[in-house]
């Protein structure tokens, strides 16, 4: 397939992603007009699981089951688990619109957390961005405005723990397939919610149309997973990773056509900050990942990633037909440089070492 119609059917799929995960988030605000927001989430995940279960035979991930116990995927979950239920909570009390949008602060979180804890750089530009992110959440949240509420905090919080969570994704094994860790967090955020549910709340008899909701909110939520994934299987992630920030546009519409609410003018101007400093930050990393490719020396192996990084900033192109270093070995013309992975040798560019992105 041409590079073009990939790249072009990995941002239809990301556009769908996001669109049916507002979809799992309007059901769910939908059921917790009747029902309390935690005992929606533990429902949902009953729902999720009744989905979830079945895909994992039909891909064969269920012969990966093993991945399940591994601590980095249920302390991740487990992260994740306060991330999702302060989200319920917020999602009952907050317009759709404002929720989403503070949650699009996650990736920016998830990039102080690297320069927090893996000590990867973070550059003035990406600060400055992160920062414009910030002042974004707080038109949002409105401060001292009538509509502020102890709910945005939350919401901000939310995001933190979001970021973090991404951020441990870097612990997890990659051999562990993305279905099992989805089923993971599935089931310990199932898990705590009715814990938190029976500390916190009294249980309310579900009504059929309830039922029918959350159902539904879990199966958009298995669709949204598979979609996301097979969005970065499509196309290349530095073209595909910015239409992730369609989640605020769907979460507008949802507000509008669903629940009659739309965001004011400060809002509005919030929300545009956050997408654009969110789709920037991620334009910035793919065009830094695409001058990062091999050099000719190879690194050693105890090598830090904050060097690593430090050194991608120089790195030179991989040798090519116009370069002295050419091989011209009949295995490598025509093939298209490859972007280096940390650590590993890239198969076009004469077995050398490849720096990191």
């Amino acid at each position: 397939m041409h590079p073009s119609s990939s790249n072009l059917r990995g941002i239809a799929l990301m556009v769908l992603a996001t669109g049916v995960f507002v979809t799992n988030d309007t059901f769910m605000k939908l059921a917790t007009e009747g029902l309390p927001p935690l005992q929606v989430l533990f429902l949902r995940g009953v729902s999720a699981t009744i989905w979830c279960v079945p895909l994992l035979f039909m891909t064969g991930a269920i012969r990966q089951i093993r991945f399940f116990s591994d601590r980095w995927v249920i302390l991740r979950s487990v992260v994740e688990t306060a991330a999702v239920c302060l989200f319920v909570i917020c999602l009952a009390n907050m317009p759709i619109a404002d929720i989403t949008a503070l949650g699009q602060l996650a990736p920016m979180m998830m990039v102080l957390g690297l320069a927090l804890f893996f000590r990867e750089p973070i550059g003035l530009n990406r600060l400055l961005l992160i920062g414009a992110g910030f002042a974004g959440a707080v038109l949002v949240a409105q401060p001292g405005g009538s509509g502020f509420t102890v709910f945005a905090v939350l919401g901000l919080v939310q995001a933190a723990l979001t970021g973090l969570r991404d951020v441990m994704l870097r612990k997890v094994p990659p051999a562990a397939p993305s279905l099992i860790v989805a089923f993971s967090a599935i089931i310990i955020v199932m898990i705590g919610a009715g814990g938190a549910h029976l500390t916190f709340e009294r249980w309310v008899m579900p009504e059929g149309r309830h039922i029918l909701l959350l159902l539904g909110s879990g199966f958009f939520l298995m669709i949204g997973h598979i979609a996301i994934s097979a969005a970065y299987r499509a196309g290349e992630p530095g073209v595909v990773a910015p239409f992730y920030y369609m989640f605020a546009i769907w979460a507008v519409i949802s507000g509008l056509l669903v629940f009659n609410t739309v965001p004011n003018l400060l809002a509005f101007i919030g929300i545009a900050l956050i997408l654009g400093s969110g789709v920037t930050v991620a334009l910035l990393d793919e065009r830094k990942r695409r001058r990062c490719w091999c050099k000719a020396p190879p690194w050693p192996s105890s090598q830090s990633i904050s060097t690593l990084s430090r050194n991608c900033a120089t790195a030179a192109p991989c040798p090519g037909p116009a370069s002295p270093d050419w091989r011209g070995s009949r295995s490598m013309r025509g093939r298209k440089a490859l972007p280096c992975i940390p650590g590993r040798t890239n198969a076009t560019s004469g077995g050398r070492t490849c720096s990191s992105s």
